[in-house]
C-alpha cells in the first residue's frame, strides 16, 4: 500500500479533529451511536479472577466474564479453602487424584508458595532452594547440529528436594495428557512443549508458571513465514488454530499472609488468545500477535526457566529438568 501524501494526511488530520470536537460539544442525544471504551484487561486482572473472592471480586464485571471465557481448564476450576494439607484419600479415581496434586500438591510445593508470600515476592527465597550444583545441558535432540540454544544459559539445576522437581515434571506430564480434551495437542519436545517460567505474581506474591507450547513453529510461505533462527530448522510443528491455545498458567495454591490458612488451591488452565478474545486484544503485544505470546515478565517477578528436555536419542527418550 503507498504512503498517503502530506496534503492527504492533513485532510485526514482536520476530519478527525472536526469529528473529535462535534463529538465533544454535541450532546449525547444527538450522537446515539456514541459509546464509552471498553476497560482494558490486565494480567492482575487475569490472576485476580483465578484467586480468593476477595480478588476477583476487584474485578470489572464485564472484563471478567470475558477473561472467563478465553479460559480452557486442564484441572475443574475449584474456589474451596482449607486450613492444613490433608493426605489424599485412597477411595478416588486416578483422574481425580490428578486433580487434587493440582489443587492441593505435596508438601514442598506448599512450602515453596508460601515461602513466596513470606519473602514478599523476593525471588532469592526460591533460589535458595535449588542445589548449587550446576548441570551441563547436553545436546537436546540435535540441537548442536543446527546451533540451537533452547536454554537461557548452557547449564541448570535442580531443587534440592526432588519431590519439588517430580512436581515440576509432573505438570508437563499433565499438559500433554490432558491438552486434548481442550483442543490442544503438544508433544514434549524442542519445537514445542518444552519449557515453562517460573514467576512470582507482584500484587499477591503468588507463585506460577507461564507455560509456552508450540515455541517453534515450522517455517511456511502461506501461513507462517517467519524466521525464528537456529532452533526452528528442522520443525514439524505446524501453525493452526492450536497457536492460540499455547499458553498454559499453573498457579499454586494462595497462602494467607496473616495465618496459616490457604486462601485459594491451585489451579492448571489453557489461556485462549483466539482473534478477537481479550486476551489477544488486551494482554498480547501487537507485535507478536502472529505467534500468540503471552510474556511471563507482565505476571510477575520471573524467577527461573523450567526446562524439562529429551536428552536421550530416537529410540531411548530420556527426560531431565533443567532449572535455569
Amino acid at each position: 500500500m503507498s504512503i498517503p501524501s502530506t496534503t492527504v494526511k492533513l485532510a485526514f488530520a482536520a476530519i478527525s479533529l472536526s469529528f473529535a470536537a462535534a463529538s465533544t460539544t454535541s450532546p449525547s442525544f444527538l450522537n446515539p451511536h456514541s459509546t464509552s471504551s471498553p476497560p482494558h484487561a490486565t494480567t492482575s486482572d487475569l490472576l485476580n479472577i483465578l484467586g480468593p473472592i476477595e480478588q476477583s471480586s476487584l474485578v470489572n464485571a464485564q472484563l471478567s466474564q470475558q477473561l472467563w471465557s478465553c479460559f480452557k481448564f486442564l484441572v475443574p476450576f475449584s474456589k474451596s479453602q482449607r486450613s492444613t494439607h490433608r493426605s489424599l484419600s485412597s477411595c478416588i479415581t486416578p483422574e481425580e487424584e490428578v486433580d487434587q496434586l493440582i489443587y492441593w500438591p505435596p508438601a514442598p510445593v506448599m512450602e515453596l508458595a508460601r515461602l513466596a508470600v513470606d519473602s514478599g515476592g523476593y525471588p532469592d527465597s526460591i533460589h535458595r532452594a535449588l542445589d548449587p550444583i550446576p548441570i551441563t545441558v547436553p545436546d537436546v535432540e540435535g540441537c548442536k547440529e543446527y546451533q540451537c540454544e533452547l536454554t537461557r544459559t548452557p547449564y541448570g539445576r535442580r531443587f534440592i528436594n526432588e519431590e519439588l522437581n517430580s512436581y515440576l515434571e509432573s505438570l508437563f506430564k499433565v499438559i500433554l495428557e490432558r491438552g486434548p480434551s481442550v483442543g490442544l495437542n503438544v508433544s514434549l519436545a524442542r519445537y514445542d512443549l518444552f519449557h515453562g517460567h517460573l514467576f512470582i505474581a507482584v500484587e499477591s506474591r503468588r507463585l506460577g508458571i507461564l507455560f509456552h507450547a508450540k515455541e517453534y513453529p515450522a517455517y511456511d510461505k502461506k501461513v507462517f513465514p517467519y524466521n525464528m533462527g537456529y532452533c526452528q530448522i528442522g520443525s514439524n510443528v505446524e501453525y493452526d488454530d492450536e497457536m492460540n491455545l499455547r499458553n498454559i498458567l499453573w498457579l499454586a495454591p494462595l497462602p494467607s499472609d496473616a495465618s496459616n490458612e490457604w486462601l485459594a488451591p491451585g489451579v492448571l488452565v489453557v489461556l485462549d488468545a483466539h482473534p478477537g478474545g481479550i486476551i489477544y486484544r488486551d494482554l498480547i503485544p501487537e507485535y507478536v500477535h502472529i505467534a500468540r505470546t503471552l510474556y511471563e515478565d507482565d505476571f510477575g517477578e520471573v524467577v527461573v526457566d523450567v526446562n524439562y528436555l529429551n536428552v536421550g536419542d530416537d529410540k531411548v527418550p530420556n527426560y531431565q529438568l533443567f532449572i535455569c
